[in-house]
């Protein structure tokens, strides 16, 4: 009988050059293929985004590209694409594209946060991300916001992982857990944990310094032809009230409380990382809900609130029974949880709806409103915004424009 799984474990190996030149005009970025010491030899990615497919990973080790006005991020700055072996410090199933793809995902998130945060993200989209007072908090959080996508994910936190935290990551499995630092309590249960890549990134500690950095973007097309563009600025440090005119009238949305900036600023950081088009709930610095890559925003909406529903009713019933809902049989218990969860909208009660372009029509608005939201966050730019700023104030849901897409292809 032929083993399936087999496939999944095996280093492909990959016959792309060592070194790689990209010239833009005159200037010129060169490239060596990364490889690690595994089990005594040097490899490169496990395998592309399925197994069968080769993949390489570059390191920008010469060359500092300026076009225009801006300028890229030069071979001095290397992160993700420069970890040496020193930094997995436990690698269970070699590494492969996927891997480092969502770590990178991660970062350009966390990179966005001072204070404790974890992430947590899946197919390079988060399943969850929490911010607390506390490292342990974060990760307890961002876990339970979905707490099955978060299955076989990619955790990143910007604190050291100690033995607290530790404790709860290892109740669950990930592909990678990476840190600025483990403490070695932490280390001795996490490597308890088969095939968890540990990943100790000191680098972490300097992540908010690549807000503003710009890199060079690829898309290669089915011909062969190659579209860049460059990385995009998604911070947003100020909001303004939506107000719009249309002919002759003024149309103001209400203004948001300070608790509605925090928590539509925490859901806009991110939303940037989500994959368009997307819709976030987001209530006390955690994501209620997140709904990625749907084709029209009122259905994203409707779909990130049916999650939110069935994420909220798994939450409590492991938190009380420890197994997950599509096991639980009894049917006195499914219905006090079906009760609790309406209770609070899923936790969608009190919370803030970031979207991450602007809402064509005022119906985002009103199925968002039944689940008792008090803030919307978007960018404008809508020639019915004075619409969406009725519904609103119908509603007695404040607004925030930003003045930027955050659109992720």
């Amino acid at each position: 009988m032929k083993d399936y799984k087999k496939s999944y474990k095996e280093v492909l190996g990959d016959n792309f050059p060592n070194d790689m030149e990209i010239s833009f005009g005159e200037q010129k970025l060169q490239y060596r293929k990364k490889k690690w010491k595994f089990n005594r030899e040097e490899i490169g990615l496990r395998y592309g985004d399925n197994p069968g497919q080769e993949a390489a990973l570059y390191t920008l080790i010469g060359g500092n590209l300026k076009l225009g006005e801006w300028e890229f991020v030069n071979s001095d700055e290397g992160f993700i694409s420069n970890l040496g072996e020193n930094e997995l410090i436990e690698t269970g199933k070699h590494i492969g594209k996927s891997n480092l793809a969502d770590l990178d995902a991660a970062l350009n998130i966390l990179k966005y946060f001072d204070e404790p945060t974890a992430v947590i993200v899946k197919h390079s989209n988060p399943s969850g991300v929490a911010s607390r007072e506390s490292i342990k908090e974060a990760y307890v959080e961002a876990n339970f916001a979905d707490r099955i996508a978060a299955f076989g994910g990619v955790l990143v936190i910007n604190r050291k992982m100690n033995k607290e935290t530790a404790e709860e990551v290892v109740k669950n499995y990930l592909e990678v857990a990476a840190a600025p630092e483990f403490d070695e309590d932490a280390l001795q249960i996490l490597t308890t944990r088969k095939n968890m890549r540990l990943m100790k990134i000191k680098k972490l500690e300097e992540l908010q310094k690549y807000k503003g950095k710009r890199v060079v973007e690829f898309k290669t097309l089915i011909d062969g032809g190659i579209m860049v563009q460059q990385s995009a600025d998604n911070e947003v440090k100020e909001l303004e009230t939506a107000e719009v005119e249309r002919e002759g009238k003024a149309y103001k949305a209400k203004q948001p409380e300070e608790k509605e900036i925090e928590d539509m600023l925490f859901g806009w950081k991110v939303l940037q990382g989500v994959i368009s088009n997307s819709m976030l709930f987001a209530k006390d610095k955690v994501t209620v809900a997140i709904c990625a890559g749907e084709q029209d925003r009122v259905g994203a909406t409707e779909l990130a609130i049916m999650k939110a529903y069935k994420k909220a009713a798994d939450r409590i019933c492991f938190q009380k029974y420890e197994k997950p809902l599509w096991e639980l049989t009894d049917k006195e218990k499914k219905k006090e949880i079906e009760e609790e969860v309406e209770q609070t909208n899923a936790n969608l009660k009190g919370s803030v709806l970031a979207s991450d372009g602007f809402l064509p029509f005022r119906d985002t608005v009103d199925v968002a409103a039944k689940q008792n939201i008090v803030g919307i966050i978007q960018p404008g730019g809508s020639t019915r915004d004075y619409q969406s700023i009725e519904a609103c104030n119908e509603h007695g849901i404040s607004m925030a424009f930003t003045g930027k897409r955050v659109f992720r292809h």
